[in-house]
């Protein structure tokens, strides 16, 4: 609960799924830096300003939570992941202090910095969904991930949520609440999908 001053943050960290496309389990339990992409992307977001990480696991679970420290953050369980992204979005959302605001995160994305979700906090307005954005090849700024959606806004973007789709569907619908930062000087914004996208991990 925020004590009379401005909301905080709540990240939400969706690691629920199972990694069908990359063939290797479980993207949270993928080795990174020494550990485990869920281990350091659930602490970028604490070391970059969020007030609480709360981790949405699904897939293999017990594994997940086995084979990883993620004992400063809070950890949930979907037990229905295998119905697509929008489940654990939910599960997510719901989660958090009931007065943050959520930012969205995706456990697939290793180029995420604490200085990108820094950047994220410092840049959001309120009533608005700011949303961390990267050039692509043609130089143009696309929407991407983190997402931090106001408080204000998470209740209605969470009812949107169904299938693959987190907030997308509530974005399509309400463009003009979107603010894009640039985030291209600290990552490309990539999502780790594929086999081929594996050097995004080096």
């Amino acid at each position: 609960m925020s004590e009379g001053g401005p909301p905080r943050t709540t990240a939400v960290l969706l690691a629920a799924g199972a990694g069908t496309r990359l063939g290797l389990g479980p993207k949270a339990l993928l080795p990174f830096r020494g550990r485990t992409l869920v281990e350091v992307l659930a602490d970028v977001l604490l070391a970059g300003g969020c007030r609480e990480v709360v981790t949405v696991l699904g897939a293999e679970a017990e594994r997940v939570r086995a084979a990883t420290d993620l004992s400063r953050h809070r950890v949930i369980e979907n037990p229905h992941w295998a119905s697509g992204m929008g489940s654990s979005f939910r599960a997510g959302v719901a989660a958090a202090d009931p007065e943050d605001h959520v930012l969205i995160a995706l456990v697939d994305q290793p180029g995420l910095t604490p200085e990108a979700v820094a950047r994220l906090l410092a840049s959001h307005r309120p009533g608005r969904v700011t949303a961390a954005a990267y050039r692509g090849a043609e130089g143009k700024l696309q929407r991407g991930h983190p997402l931090l959606l106001d408080s204000s806004l998470r209740a209605a973007a969470a009812a949107t949520a169904t299938g693959d789709a987190g907030a997308r569907v509530f974005l399509q619908a309400r463009p003009e609440l979107v603010d894009l930062v640039d985030c291209s000087d600290l990552s490309g914004g990539e999502d780790l999908d594929t086999p081929d996208q594996l050097h995004l991990l080096d």
